[in-house]
């Protein structure tokens, strides 16, 4: 696959580079390229990023860091077998946990909830780092949703980092995930609420969170006429997008 002039390999981080030592110069000099094309594409166009990922894997399937990129390509293409072999085998080679909670987020898009569940529950977890662990309550609760268990759902959320009012990277993705648990048990004024703390720890736009909100509180986005239907109708200026509101709509519980 064609690299584009600008990817040099260099902005591999240290780590990955260290890795690539191992290989000669120039085999680590193409597989950094892609590994960097993986990175750049994974959220844009993650079939592109998949595409650079099998070749890196081609070139160097013994480096960890390339197992560990695979597993993210085929996991953002919703590849979850191929995702959990990738991982499992990164995460042989590495001898670390980071990649547990990914690992039954895996089972869950197989289709095994259970054993999702059994992963939140093994002694891996307690060597997780705060944002790893807080992953693993998401999956799990995940798993409990796939399962039909919601109130066992909100209940595994509930915790000291959803309580807390300190913003965490992970803060908006968990209290989102809290207000969509209690939205889906009929608890419309509590998920009103968590959507509202949601929105206000997602500063980066990483959830709908204000959509959600938006839509509890019963505002409806309404697209431009086209051009053709819409002549004559207004001469004001006025925007394209128009919103209107139930004030009422919000209160309901």
């Amino acid at each position: 696959m064609p690299i584009p002039e600008d990817v040099t390999g260099d902005e591999v981080d240290k780590d990955v580079r260290q890795e690539l030592q191992s290989l000669p110069k120039t085999l680590a000099e193409d597989v950094a390229k892609n590994l960097v094309m993986v990175a750049r594409l994974i959220d844009e166009d993650p079939e592109g990023a998949y595409g650079y990922s099998r070749v890196a894997l081609r070139l160097a399937s013994r480096v960890a860091a390339v197992r560990e990129a695979a597993g993210f390509a085929a996991y953002a293409t919703q590849k979850y077998a191929e995702a959990l072999a990738e991982f499992r085998a990164a995460r042989r080679m590495t001898g670390g946990v980071e990649l547990w909670p990914l690992m039954a987020d895996c089972e869950r898009g197989l289709g095994r909830p259970e054993k999702a569940l059994d992963m939140a529950g093994a002694p891996e977890v307690q060597k997780l780092d705060k944002a790893g662990q807080v992953e693993m309550r998401l999956v799990a609760a995940g798993a409990r949703r796939d399962m039909g268990q919601l109130d066992a759902a909100i209940v595994t959320l509930q915790s000291p980092e959803l309580a807390s009012n300190a913003v965490q990277p992970w803060t908006a993705r968990l209290r989102y995930a809290y207000a969509d648990a209690l939205l889906a048990a009929g608890r419309q004024g509590e998920a009103r609420e968590w959507f509202a703390k949601a929105v206000e720890a997602d500063k980066d736009g990483s959830t709908d969170a204000s959509d959600r909100l938006a839509e509890l509180d019963g505002v409806e986005f309404v697209d431009a006429f086209d051009e053709e239907e819409g002549e004559g109708d207004s001469e004001d200026g006025s925007s394209d997008v128009q919103a209107s509101a139930d004030p009422e709509e919000g209160d309901k519980e």
